[in-house]
């Protein structure tokens, strides 16, 4: 995987997850890559209420059978005025294959107005977040 990425996550792929060839669905694995997103976009960006705007082409190179092990990286790639763009890759860590990368991924954050909400951040943060304390919840 490549060293640049920031943030991993790891998965067991399990029988739910597989599609009716008895591999890993992709409609799972583009899920668990947009919730992946998400959380490092609300911690790059300090904002709780960040959306997926665009996502470019998938490139699917292989697959993963029940019981295997896939790692999940997403890197922050550039910050705009209200969003974030990261890229993704996955990996099966029993083959060693790539699984799938995405060159392009878009989160907004926006305000309560459902608006695009200014973030004023340029860098990654290697801290634990940038959430507000105390983080905003809902009713």
């Amino acid at each position: 995987m490549d060293d640049e990425v920031t943030f991993r996550s790891r998965r067991w792929v399990r029988p739910e997850d597989l599609n009716a060839h008895g591999t890993l669905f992709g409609g799972s694995l583009l899920k668990w890559i947009d919730e992946e997103a998400a959380i490092y976009a609300i911690l790059q960006i300090g904002n709780p209420r960040a959306v997926t705007k665009y996502m470019s082409e998938i490139d699917f190179m292989s697959s993963a059978i029940q019981g295997d092990l896939i790692e999940l990286g997403i890197r922050a790639t550039t910050f705009g005025r209200s969003s974030i763009t990261m890229r993704a890759e996955v990996r099966n860590m029993v083959t060693r294959e790539r699984i799938l990368r995405i060159q392009r991924i878009v989160f907004v954050g926006l305000g309560d107005d459902g608006k695009p909400r200014p973030h004023g951040y340029r860098n990654i943060t290697y801290e634990r977040d940038r959430l507000p304390a105390p983080f905003p919840r809902g009713s």
